[in-house]
């Protein structure tokens, strides 16, 4: 079993940063790929960036490339996303997500924290 924790979210103006966290128990986290998602108020939740389980590969969203940096600790069973030159529209409850080798599903998921950004 993994459980998943975000931190860090918060209220940021336009142009500002935050920095996201996901802890995760369990000693099999270095097996997972890791994903960010996010859903807005009325909307789908979506894609925002992943992250192979050796930090080898990521991939992000078109919407963030260039803002967004997904990274991980393994020995610290951690997953990060840094977000820089915030907007309002990136305004949402983020939640990240763990995929282990062969999943089709995602295996689990955090509880997910609110980021708001003012313009």
């Amino acid at each position: 079993q993994v459980q998943l924790v975000e931190s860090g979210g918060g209220l940021v103006q336009a142009g500002g940063s935050l920095r996201l966290s996901c802890a995760a128990s369990g000693r099999t986290f270095s097996r997972y790929n890791m994903y960010w998602f996010r859903q807005a108020p009325g909307k789908e939740r979506e894609f925002v960036a992943s992250i192979t389980w050796n930090g080898g590969s990521t991939a992000y969203a078109d919407s963030v490339k260039g803002r967004f940096t997904i990274s991980r600790d393994n020995a610290k069973n951690t997953v990060y996303l840094q977000m820089n030159s915030l907007k309002p529209e990136d305004t949402a409850v983020y939640y990240c997500a763990a995929r282990g080798p062969g999943s089709r599903e995602f295996d689990y998921w955090g509880q997910g924290t609110q980021v708001t950004v003012s313009s």
